[in-house]
């Protein structure tokens, strides 16, 4: 039996977490042993605890509980922690997720002290490094061992960065394998949208009509730290939903919550307030995301995360950044790049509205990425 040790730390890891350690679950309880490190980043029990209930995540070994601060401080608490208990547990790998703080800082830990690194959503790249995340993974991916792309394109960007597609066992750091394997978030999208309608009342609670709202989250420091991006897109969100009598429905990340006090020009809050079709509600766990997801007219986000689930379910998405990591979805024509821009998400919104025929095609896999990659660590982990 092989030992993982799986670092975790940000509502988009939960998620994928959630599919490999189902898997090992149902299929691989006898050949991996799975230590789950819960690094505290998102500390909030909306934003963290209910995502381990309701995903049935095994309920973390450790918590690091390094909670928020700047990156520097964050970062190195967790990078103590964590090497810590990699001197303690010797696992036979580190399994990590995305492109969080929790990710750079479990790939530093264990390439300082060998033990090798398994990257699950490995190559994406959005060709912007001013974004954190842009450097966290590409950090990642370039001491890992394991690199599994949800992607083709992913896998095409590893091998423009040196990555061979021609390795030979064993692997290394020095000699690292590439798979394109499809998306575990995919795999979650089919297992969960099964049973999560079963399992909130969220549309009857905010009296919901199915396709006729408007699914937004906004998170990104750039958006909500900044006071003119920041109103811009109030200023287009409720430009919409007054000229097309259409419901905002926004969960509201804590970060977006104390910036909407603090950061949002008074007439564009008050604005927005006066309008009874906004519809803020407290952060959204994950089966109530599904569900929002799924019974949406569109998707209006700046988070990577979302933008992939509007796509499972087949849902236009407008994208409130620049550019995307998630370029195969804008290729596809189902999701459009307008960051701030008035004007431009007016006219996203415009150009989905009347565009009825949408083309969702199969670029995220099979569903079973997370079997794959189970199958892969023991190959490639087991002793003897």
């Amino acid at each position: 039996m092989i030992k993982i040790l799986t670092i975790i730390g940000a509502r988009p890891q939960f998620i994928k977490a959630a599919a490999l350690s189902r898997a090992i679950r149902n299929k691989f309880s006898d050949k991996i042993k799975e230590v789950i490190v819960h690094t505290g980043q998102h500390y909030d029990d909306n934003m963290s605890r209910i995502f381990f209930e309701e995903m049935e995540i095994p309920k973390e070994d450790y918590n690091l509980e390094v909670g928020s601060d700047s990156h520097g401080k964050q970062t190195a608490s967790m990078i103590s922690g964590i090497e810590e208990l990699l001197l303690k547990e010797k696992p036979d790998c580190v399994v990590l997720y995305g492109d969080t703080n929790s990710t750079l800082a479990g790939s530093v830990a264990a390439a300082k002290i060998h033990i090798p690194i398994v990257h699950i959503e490995a190559g994406l790249r959005s060709f912007n490094k001013s974004m954190p995340e842009e450097i966290n993974r590409i950090i990642c991916d370039h001491c890992s061992t394991l690199l599994f792309s949800p992607t083709k394109n992913g896998y095409v960007n590893l091998t423009k960065e040196g990555f061979s597609e021609f390795t030979k066992a064993p692997f290394t750091a020095d000699n690292p394998k590439i798979y394109r394997c499809g998306d575990v978030m995919y795999d979650n999208a089919i297992y969960f949208s099964q049973i999560a309608e079963k399992k909130t009342d969220i549309l009857k609670q905010y009296e919901l009509t199915p396709n006729n709202y408007i699914l937004t989250t906004i998170h990104r420091d750039n958006n909500t730290d900044d006071s003119e991006r920041f109103a811009s897109i109030f200023l287009a969100l409720n430009k919409i939903s007054i000229e097309n009598k259409l419901k905002i429905v926004l969960p509201l990340h804590p970060r977006t919550s104390k910036a909407l006090q603090s950061n949002l020009k008074k007439e564009v809050y008050d604005a927005m307030r006066s309008n009874p079709n906004f519809v803020l509600m407290p952060p959204a766990s994950f089966l109530e995301m599904v569900v929002l997801e799924k019974n949406s007219m569109l998707v209006c986000t700046d988070s990577g995360g979302v933008q992939k689930e509007s796509f499972f379910f087949k849902k236009p998405c407008i994208i409130l950044r620049p550019e995307t990591e998630w370029v195969e979805l804008v290729e596809s024509g189902t999701a459009i790049l307008a960051d701030v821009d008035e004007f431009k998400i007016l006219n996203a919104f415009l150009q989905f509205k009347n565009k009825k025929n949408l083309s969702f095609p199969p670029i995220f896999g099979d569903g079973h990425a997370s079997e794959f990659i189970c199958q892969e660590l023991v190959k490639n982990f087991q002793k003897g």
